[in-house]
């Protein structure tokens, strides 16, 4: 047991004031206290001797280190003569923790974890003895874990009267008591990097051989009281130092993650008054040598010692103003005296002046303050940071997203705001695309779409996925246009859309036993106005198909454009067909291999409007007016550009008037026109080509003829209100077979194909307004079994394909990777090599070397009174083939 040390006696009284040479004194702690910008420099052991005259150097230091305001130096003030009470080195460290510890610095409090712990371990008493060795490893690894969790003695209770009670007893338990062991077992054991490294750290110093105890609980009982009586007290007191000292360099770590290391900028100081030779001080001084050369490692504690004598390790003393000089000697040899382990290698002793002990009248020590941090480690510095990459972030997410354009964290969704749109794809109702004001029916079948393909997700995990499963994505122009609050302005896509909803409902309806029976998932893609995004919307699918095997193609493109046959040559170049229903410019195969066209192109319409003017009207003269849209021209819209090239071609010198039109551009000179006075422009500007006409009154054109892009203005009842209603309309189709009546019709004759499509639009779950109801109903939709035809294409193919790979197994699971989009796409052709793909719009046919249909139906139809949008548009002409067969050539209806 350690002998109890007699309290010193007090000190005798000295002259208050500050002594000669305590400038030079001041100005080395200065320069001590203040931490370098790079590294760290060593810190000695300042023992300060009294003089029997001139100044006291404790209140010199006293008021150095305490005054000041904002960033003080953090320092311990112990005055071993006024505190009878710290009698030995653990008393002495608990109350250097207390005050170093406070958070009165103007910066972070210093934490301590190393040192409390093995303070409060010596603090323990357990049993003694062989039989009480268990229960007091017991009691101790309680202890311990109560004293680490802190937890409060009396915890809620639940009551347990019913099972949710009883559920959340076990659930409190769990939180409270077997998780925290559990953490707490791991932690001592030392063996999990980054968990308990406190405890590793016991275990890995020198002191009391912790390696003996093989465990950290073996090791913290050997600490306890009772336990420890076989250990040397010095080994006990070092290893208590030890702790001190680790807590201090790991709270002086310069880390380059944390910029709050780099805050603290001044070295802690121990001023350690009343110290007597043998007395505490003395032993706590010896300690902090032993410490520092037996571990070999620096620390960030600076102690200055005064007392009335030198210590016996370094009876030589320098003058105060030799104190810069005195230090840097010791520096220099510091060392070689730690290599030697000497007991006054950490010393540097100072003593006022002997010649001259009168202090300086006037002197007042100025106040110690700690150095500014660097600009980069000050406080204020992360929330600037923070607060610019938060702006930063906004401004970025604001240009690329939107608050109905964004990621999320479920489906498939991939958005981007280019030039103010939403592009990019989503397969989930998460990301729906345009919330403009009139585009309710768009966004109500991408929804419908949406719930479709998590329906065929179930059908498809239900069927242990023995259903083949294909993904088909849309990609058409689903914002961008300038619209009125009562316009629907994207008629054609969302009839596309339909279609494609269309054939999802269609599969989903097949029995449950039909293995064979393909299922369609649909992701909704955009390329912006005029497809002018395409490029970055075909990138972003690019990625999806390398991701997902079961994307096998493209539907949509909507408008033939340049922007979209570099499109298509990139969606070529990546691998995936694409099948159009609506594209219709000549030559628009020549920019994929891949592409395959549902519709006529337009050398088949620029035939069928001159057939009809000369075979039908009986006019031999023609005047053609065009528009390419808004921000558009000539060369770049290929639709209106080859539509005008067909035209100029069949008509000849026939075409006396070929004139690009321009809102504001008056008509009067096409009033009471005789022969055909044809539109081949975009269906933005019908409306104001018909309003031109308007200025005719009774005299309007006898023949008005209108290219299919008309059909989206027929379609928005709005548009259409405005119209003269003494101007009939003929325009051309290119789902006349589509029409209700027409599928009224073939439903009586038991045509399949499109009395079951017929069916479906009519369903009261699929299409809203459901369609062909009751006789009459919402029309079917210019477009809708264009949409149909394509997606269904692509599923009997992959049918086809999955048969003669299953043939021999039927009921083995689905691959996706069998099949790839090149070989669907031949599976197409070879099919329609023979009789041709029976289509709801007509029979669609292919020539070996083009992606263009052969011989596909064609038809003009005509509208009386433009404003009477109850009125069902007469068919009075059609080209091409309806189903298989020979071509029937063009004729009237």
């Amino acid at each position: 047991m350690r002998e109890p040390v007699t309290p010193p006696l007090p000190r005798p009284p000295t002259v208050d004031g500050p002594p000669v040479g305590g400038t030079e004194l001041l100005a080395l702690l200065t320069r001590l206290l203040r931490r370098p910008r790079r590294g760290d420099r060593r810190l000695p052991v300042l023992w300060l001797v009294r003089a029997a005259t001139g100044g006291d150097p404790g209140t010199l230091l006293r008021r150095f280190v305490g005054r000041g305001a904002g960033r003080r130096v953090p320092h311990a003030v112990l005055d071993l003569a006024a505190r009878p009470d710290l009698v030995d080195v653990p008393a002495v460290l608990r109350e250097l923790h207390r005050q170093l510890s406070l958070e009165a610095f103007g910066a972070a409090r210093l934490r301590f974890r190393h040192h409390p712990l093995a303070d409060w371990l010596m603090q323990q008493t357990l049993d003694v003895g062989v039989d009480a060795a268990d229960s007091g490893r017991a009691t101790l690894v309680r202890r311990l874990r109560d004293w680490r969790g802190r937890r409060p003695v009396e915890e809620p209770q639940v009551s347990g009267e019913s099972g949710v009670g009883t559920a959340l007893q076990v659930l409190l338990w769990l939180l409270r008591r077997a998780v925290p062991s559990a953490v707490f077992r791991i932690a001592v054991s030392g063996r999990v990097p980054g968990v308990g490294g406190h405890y590793r750290w016991f275990m890995r110093q020198q002191y009391l051989a912790p390696r003996q105890s093989v465990t950290f609980l073996g090791f913290a009982e050997r600490l306890t009281a009772g336990w420890r009586d076989g250990e040397q007290p010095a080994q006990v007191d070092k290893l208590l130092l030890h702790a001190f000292l680790e807590d201090l360099r790991q709270a002086y770590r310069r880390r380059v993650w944390r910029p709050g290391d780099w805050r603290r900028t001044a070295y802690p100081v121990l001023l350690l008054d009343g110290v007597e030779v043998d007395g505490v001080g003395h032993t706590l001084v010896r300690l902090l040598t032993d410490v520092r050369n037996e571990t070999g490692r620096n620390d960030p504690l600076l102690v200055v010692a005064l007392a009335t004598a030198p210590p016996p390790e370094l009876p030589g003393t320098r003058p105060l103003r030799e104190a810069d000089d005195a230090y840097d000697e010791w520096a220099e040899a510091l060392p070689e005296t730690r290599r030697l382990r000497r007991s006054a290698a950490w010393l540097v002793a100072l003593r006022p002046d002997d010649e001259d002990a009168t202090p300086p009248p006037g002197v007042v020590p100025p106040a110690l303050v700690a150095p500014d941090p660097p600009w980069w480690a000050r406080r204020f510095l992360p929330a600037a940071v923070a607060v610019v990459l938060l702006a930063g972030m906004i401004v970025w997410a604001d240009s690329r997203w939107m608050l109905d354009c964004h990621p999320t964290p479920t489906g498939q969704v991939r958005v981007q705001v280019l030039a103010g749109e939403c592009v990019g794809y989503s397969d989930t109702a998460a990301q729906v695309f345009n919330s403009e004001p009139g585009q309710e029916r768009l966004r109500a079948v991408q929804r419908r779409i949406f719930a479709q393909n998590r329906a065929a997700e179930q059908v498809w995990r239900r069927s242990d996925q023995r259903r083949p499963y294909l993904t088909l994505v849309y990609l058409g122009t689903l914002t961008g246009n300038r619209t009125r609050v009562d316009e629907e302005s994207y008629v054609s896509e969302r009839e596309e859309l339909e279609g494609l909803a269309t054939a999802q409902y269609a599969l989903l309806k097949e029995s449950a036993a039909a293995d064979g029976a393909a299922l369609l998932h649909v992701v909704v893609a955009n390329g912006g106005r005029q497809m002018r995004h395409a490029g970055p919307a075909v990138a972003m699918l690019e990625r999806l198909a390398h991701d997902d095997p079961t994307v096998l193609g493209v539907v949509g493109l909507v408008e033939s454009r340049t922007s979209t046959a570099a499109a298509l040559r990139e969606l070529n170049r990546v691998g995936l067909p694409v099948l159009a229903p609506t594209l219709s410019a000549d030559r628009m195969d020549g920019n994929s291999s891949l592409y395959l066209q549902i519709s006529a192109p337009n050398s088949a319409q620029a035939a069928m409007i001159e057939t009809y003017a000369r075979q039908v009207l009986r006019v031999t003269e023609a005047h053609a007016y065009y528009t390419t849209g808004e921000g558009s021209s000539l060369t770049e819209d290929l639709y209106v550009g080859t539509l005008v090239d067909g035209l100029r071609q069949r008509f000849g010198s026939r075409l006396t008037r070929l004139d690009e039109w321009s809102t504001g551009r008056r008509l009067t000179a096409e009033c009471g026109y005789r022969g055909v006075l044809v539109f081949a422009g975009r269906w933005s500007e019908f409306d104001g080509f018909l309003r031109a006409l308007k200025e005719c009154g009774n005299d309007p054109p006898r023949h008005l003829v209108a290219d299919d892009s008309v059909n989206r203005y027929m379609a928005n009842p709005g548009l259409r209100a405005s119209a003269p209603g003494n101007l009939p309309v003929t325009y051309v189709s290119k789902a006349a077979l589509a029409t209700c009546a027409a599928l009224r019709a073939a439903q009586a004759a038991r045509d399949d194909a499109r009395g079951s499509f017929l069916t479906w639009v009519g369903a009261d779950d699929l299409l809203d307004p459901p369609r062909c109801r009751d006789g009459a109903g919402a029309p079917v939709g210019e477009r809708v079994s264009l949409a149909y035809d394509a997606a269904m294409m692509m599923v009997r193919a992959l049918e086809s394909l999955a048969a003669r790979l299953r043939h021999a197994d039927t009921d083995r699971r689905w691959e996706p990777r069998s099949v790839n989009p090149v070989g669907v796409h031949a599976e197409v052709l070879r099919q329609n090599a023979a009789a041709g793909y029976p289509g709801v719009a007509g029979v669609v046919r292919y020539a070996p070397d083009s992606g263009e249909p052969v011989a596909k139906r064609l038809a003009l139809l005509r509208v009386a009174r433009v404003p009477d949008v109850a009125a069902e548009p007469v068919e009075v002409f059609h080209c091409g083939a309806a189903d298989s067969g020979p071509d029937p050539g063009c004729r009237p209806a």
